[in-house]
C-alpha cells in the first residue's frame, strides 16, 4: 500500500524524523489558508506547492512549483489540482491530482550552501536483511546514479538480532562527508528513519532528497512510503491512509472480491490458482509468443461465482485476444472448476475471445470430458506444452 508524501512525512515525524513542514489542501482556497498558517508557524516567505499522487518525478511533469506570494499560491494550486499529471512513472494518460501539499521553503540562505542526499530503507532480498541505501547524489533518480556513478552509492545492512547500531549511523554521516553539527544531525536522522521503517512494518522508505539546510539541519524534503499489506493487521490506523483514487479500479474491485489481480499490458488473460502456478503460466504465455494481460489468482475455491467474476475482470481489458485458464486441482476438484467455467460462460452470454482450459490434478479426466462435451467454444488441454501450443494457435 502506497502513501502520499504528506502521509509519509506525518508518519516520519511521529518517530522523531525532522521533516519539511506542510499542510495538505483540497482546493486553491485551502492552499492559501495553509500558506498563511505556515508563514505564521515557520516564518517561511515562499511556499512549495506539490501535487499529491502516487508517482515519482512530479517536478518533471509540472507537479511541483515554487510560489513567492499568496497570489501565486492560489494560482499554482488551482492549476495543479484537477490536472492529469504525467510523469516518468505514470501512464501516458497521467494521474488526476485531487490535492496538493503546501510546504515551507527550506532552501533559505545561511552560512553554508544547502546540500541534497539520497536515503532509503528496504529489504535486501539476497541477504534477508534490511538495509539503508544512501548517496551524496540527492535529487537524482537513484537508477541513474547506479548506472553512471555506482561508487557514489553506499549501503548499510542491519543485523536483525541487534538492530541499527550507533557506529552504523556515524558511518553513514561520515560517508556523506558531513562534520560538526550536521554530522550529529545525520546520525539522529538515520537512526530515527530506520526506527520508523522497522516499527511501522513498511517495505520501503525512500527520502529523495534528504536536505542539509544552510544552518546544518537534516530533514526529509520528500517521502515515498510503501507499507507491507501483510502487516496491516498490526496497524489498523494505517489502513485508513489508503487512497483508492490512486489505485487501479479493477484491482481494487478484485481485491474486494477476494481475487489477487494485477493489471498488465499484454494480450492473453490468465486465470490461475496459486501464485507460483500463475508465474509459470505467464512464462508459458511468453514462450508461446504472447504477452500476459494480467496476473490473476482465483485461490483455492474456484467456484462458478469466482470464475465468472474473474472472466468479467479479464474481459474488461480490450487488448485481451485469448484467455488461458490453468488450474491445478489439489484441494479444489477439477470437475468443479470445469463446471464453474461452463456455468460462468453460459451466464455471461457472448464471449468473443478464444478460451483455453488446462485442468490437472484431482478428477482432471472428468473435467476434460465436461469441457469437451459442453458444446461451448472452449478448448481443453492436459499438458503445459499442449496449452502453450493452443495459445500460439489462437494468436497466429
Amino acid at each position: 500500500m502506497n502513501l502520499h508524501e504528506y502521509q509519509g512525512k506525518e508518519m516520519l515525524s511521529s518517530f522523531g524524523v525532522r521533516i519539511q513542514r506542510g499542510i495538505v489542501a483540497q482546493n486553491a482556497q485551502e492552499a492559501v489558508a495553509a500558506a498563511k498558517k505556515l508563514t505564521e508557524d515557520t516564518g517561511t516567505g515562499w511556499h512549495v506547492i506539490k501535487a499529491q499522487v502516487h508517482a515519482g518525478g512530479r517536478g518533471k511533469g509540472g507537479g511541483v512549483k515554487i510560489a513567492k506570494s499568496l497570489e501565486e499560491v492560489e494560482r499554482i494550486a488551482g492549476e495543479i489540482i484537477g490536472m492529469d499529471l504525467v510523469t516518468p512513472q505514470t501512464s501516458a494518460e497521467g494521474k488526476r491530482v485531487h490535492q496538493v501539499l503546501v510546504a515551507e521553503d527550506v532552501y533559505y540562505p545561511g552560512d553554508n550552501e544547502p546540500e541534497e542526499y539520497y536515503m532509503s530503507v528496504l529489504l535486501n532480498r539476497a541477504t534477508g536483511r534490511n538495509m539503508i541505501m544512501y548517496s551524496t547524489e540527492g535529487g537524482m533518480d537513484i537508477e541513474t546514479v547506479a548506472e553512471e556513478t555506482p561508487h557514489l552509492i553506499f549501503t548499510e545492512e542491519i543485523d536483525p538480532s541487534v538492530g541499527m547500531m550507533p557506529f552504523q549511523a556515524r558511518r553513514i554521516a561520515f560517508n556523506l562527508g558531513l562534520s560538526g553539527a550536521a554530522f550529529k544531525e545525520m546520525t539522529k536522522f538515520a537512526t530515527a528513519l530506520y526506527t520508523a521503517y522497522d516499527k511501522s512494518d513498511a517495505s520501503l522508505f525512500e527520502i529523495n532528497p534528504v536536505l542539509k539546510t544552510s544552518d546544518d539541519k537534516i530533514m526529509a524534503v520528500d517521502a515515498k512510503v510503501t507499507m507491507d499489506e501483510n502487516a496491516l493487521y498490526r496497524h489498523k490506523d494505517y489502513v485508513a491512509l489508503r487512497d483508492l483514487r490512486e489505485e487501479n479500479p479493477i484491482e481494487v474491485e478484485a481485491q474486494e472480491a477476494g481475487l489477487n489481480y494485477v493489471d498488465l499490458d499484454g494480450n492473453v488473460g490468465c486465470m490461475v490458482n496459486g501464485a507460483g502456478l500463475a508465474m509459470a503460466t505467464m512464462d508459458l504465455i511468453k514462450q508461446a509468443g504472447g504477452e500476459p494481460a494480467n496476473f490473476l489468482d482465483v485461490g483455492g475455491t474456484a467456484d462458478a461465482a469466482r470464475v465468472e467474476m474473474a472472466f468479467e475482470l479479464i474481459l474488461r481489458d480490450p487488448n485481451v485476444k485469448a484467455i488461458l485458464i490453468n488450474i491445478f486441482g489439489g484441494i479444489v476438484r477439477c470437475d468443479r472448476v470445469a463446471q464453474g467455467v461452463i456455468d460462468a460462460y453460459k451466464n455471461m452470454g457472448n464471449i468473443d475471445v478464444p478460451i483455453i482450459v488446462r485442468l490437472q490434478g484431482t478428477n482432471a479426466d472428468i473435467a476434460k470430458e465436461l469441457i469437451d462435451n459442453s458444446g461451448l467454444a472452449v478448448m481443453s488441454a492436459t499438458e503445459f506444452q499442449e496449452a502453450a501450443d493452443k495459445v500460439h494457435e489462437v494468436l497466429s
